[in-house]
């Protein structure tokens, strides 16, 4: 086994260092770099292959630091093609180390370095795979993989293929790779350094840019990855602009910087990104306290704004909801807004079919009427052919009375708000009577009536139980230890921070409370926020490790509720897909649900 270690040339002049980089990442200049190349006895070492020789050369600014060598007794015989192609014969490894004793070592000489290998794959599931069977730790490896790199590189008119062999010459290594590991190792560092070579005109300074990289990404594009220079390495919400100031795109991180500067550099397929850098000419940045408040301050912008890049969150004033309306013979209807009139509102749908299919399956269940326009206390019309059907009570020709019908609306608002067994059951007969006659497809529509309805109902169930509390205080331990706190209010998120060290936390938490954004609700199931807002809010009350610091107003969702009927519809539903062919799930309505 030998390892060689070269000491930095002393009394060179010190480079130039361009602040700029330094903020994006780590110059690629000062990482420093582990290529390694083994030879085996066979393809794979899942299958009983053995390493034979282990190469290594530690690289940093163009600099060689180290180099590492070692045969390695496979305690196998080496097939004979084997031998001729690398030269490594049975007698040449018989006093070697093993495996067990030459992979420690390795794994010592590339500790804290980049791990670069031709054709990484394969290299590297060697040493992890012996790593495993010695019952070692795998170091956290950066791996780069000069054959990926120079595929995305390098044209076929540089270069008919890849080969480390071909690389070497396109580069001028002056090391020949002869299927030696050292030899290999020591050609695959000037391959490497070619590369960066054609990479550092593109942009790709950084090791982070480098593990991005993507043909894709215009020239253009990575010359614009100053714009994220300005922004901080914390949680919150970035705005690109064009040179009209208006807003292309709202997005949201854990890290700003780390975030907006993939922009310019990431493997980005698709192309409306790409367009939307293009345009852009400046990026906003806004600190938030957490990632909760990031993400709800992203939803308040995009609704604000509207950028043309966003496609989701944008409209939610499109959002149709199902109503009981309040009048002398209450129906159901679907509306766009939410009104202050004391009517019984269930949504919001994501789309006003979606709604009538869950107005759809209350019809099946109750007999309420389904003409519209308001009706006076005393009509006079003639009844339907819904009435003889006896599909509705008839209010209009006088065939029921104001308590009978007041009773059908107390049960269908019942549904609505707190159990919706009644629609369950009756939906439930219906498919059965018609599978039973083998009309599957008209099952197959009551059942998506079914799951609309049942869907929608948990949803409001959930955002009411917690825009009934006029506020609650949460808190949750963050990644680094420190103490985040949410004051919401109605269901809107009102005040976030976190919990600074050495204060008193229950002070802390009463002045957070007193500062926090005043809220008046109006009507309805989201008298505050969007839904999305609240849903958000509630995903996070509702994760491990939360703990209520104070509650003004009861949280409660109803026992029978639908969330119950609603798991059992999404089960039912799971496995219908995964029974359907995968190339015909195209062709399947798609039923757009919150998460959970």
């Amino acid at each position: 086994m030998s390892v060689t270690v070269e000491p930095a040339r002393q009394g060179a002049a010190a480079a130039p260092v361009q602040g700029s980089f330094d903020e994006l990442g780590r110059p690629l200049r000062d990482v420093t770099f582990c290529v390694v190349d083994l030879e085996t006895t066979g393809g794979s070492a899942a299958a009983g292959s053995g390493i034979t020789e282990i190469g290594a050369v530690k690289v940093q600014g163009g600099e060689v630091l180290g180099e590492f060598q070692t045969l390695v007794n496979p305690q196998a015989s080496i097939p004979a093609f084997i031998a001729v192609l690398t030269g490594i014969t049975d007698s040449m490894v018989a006093s070697a180390p093993t495996i067990r004793q030459a992979l420690p070592a390795f794994l010592e000489f590339a500790r804290g370095s980049v791990l670069v290998a031709h054709n990484a794959p394969f290299d590297v599931g060697f040493l992890k795979h012996f790593t495993a069977v010695q019952g070692l730790a795998w170091p956290t490896f950066e791996v780069v993989d000069t054959a990926r790199l120079a595929r995305r590189v390098l044209t076929r008119d540089e270069t008919p293929n890849c080969k480390l062999a071909t690389l070497a010459r396109v580069f001028h290594s002056p090391t020949t790779p002869i299927h030696r590991a050292l030899d290999d190792a020591q050609a695959t560092v000037h391959v490497l350094h070619g590369l960066f070579e054609r990479l550092g005109p593109l942009g790709v300074q950084t090791i982070e840019e480098l593990h991005t990289f993507s043909s894709r990404v215009s020239p253009a594009q990575r010359k614009k990855r100053h714009l994220a220079e300005q922004l901080p390495h914390a949680p919150g919400v970035y705005l690109f602009r064009d040179h009209r100031d208006r807003v292309l795109y709202v997005g949201t991180s854990k890290d700003l910087r780390t975030r907006v500067r993939t922009y310019f550099t990431a493997s980005e397929t698709r192309s409306r990104m790409g367009e939307m850098v293009g345009l852009a000419e400046r990026v906003d940045g806004i600190e938030c306290a957490t990632t909760l408040e990031a993400a709800v301050r992203e939803l308040r912008l995009i609704k604000h704004h509207k950028p043309r890049y966003n496609r989701r969150s944008r409209h939610p004033e499109r959002a149709q909801w199902v109503k009981l309306t309040v009048e002398p013979w209450p129906r159901l209807s679907v509306v766009r807004r939410v009104l202050d009139d004391d009517a019984t509102y269930v949504g919001p749908f994501g789309s006003r079919r979606s709604a009538e299919r869950a107005v759809a399956a209350l019809h099946e269940a109750f007999q309420v009427r389904q003409c519209s326009g308001r009706m006076p206390r005393h009509p006079s019309r003639s009844a339907c052919m819904l009435a003889e059907m006896g599909r509705c009570l008839s209010p209009c020709d006088g065939s029921t009375s104001e308590e009978v019908y007041g009773a059908q609306v107390d049960a269908l608002r019942a549904a609505l708000v707190a159990d919706p067994g009644r629609v369950v059951s009756a939906l439930s007969r219906r498919m059965t009577a018609l599978s039973a006659d083998q009309r599957f497809e008209d099952a197959a529509v009551h059942r998506e009536r079914l799951a609309s309805f049942v869907r929608a109902a948990a949803r409001t169930q959930r955002i009411e139980a917690l825009t009934r509390c006029i506020e609650v205080a949460a808190a949750r331990r963050n990644d680094a230890g420190a103490w985040e706190v949410h004051v919401v209010r109605h269901g809107r998120l009102a005040a976030a921070g976190v919990i600074p060290g050495g204060v008193n936390a229950g002070d802390w938490v009463t002045g957070l409370r007193a500062s926090a954004e005043t809220v008046t609700p109006g009507p309805g199931p989201t008298p505050a926020a969007t839904a999305e807002e609240t849903e958000k809010i509630l995903r996070w009350l509702e994760s491990p490790g939360v703990r209520l610091v104070h509650v003004d107003g009861e949280w409660t969702c109803p026992v029978g509720g639908a969330e119950s009927h609603r798991a059992s519809l999404d089960a039912v539903e799971a496995s219908r897909q995964s029974l359907v062919p995968f190339d015909d799930r195209r062709d399947l309505p798609v039923h757009h649900q919150p998460a959970r």
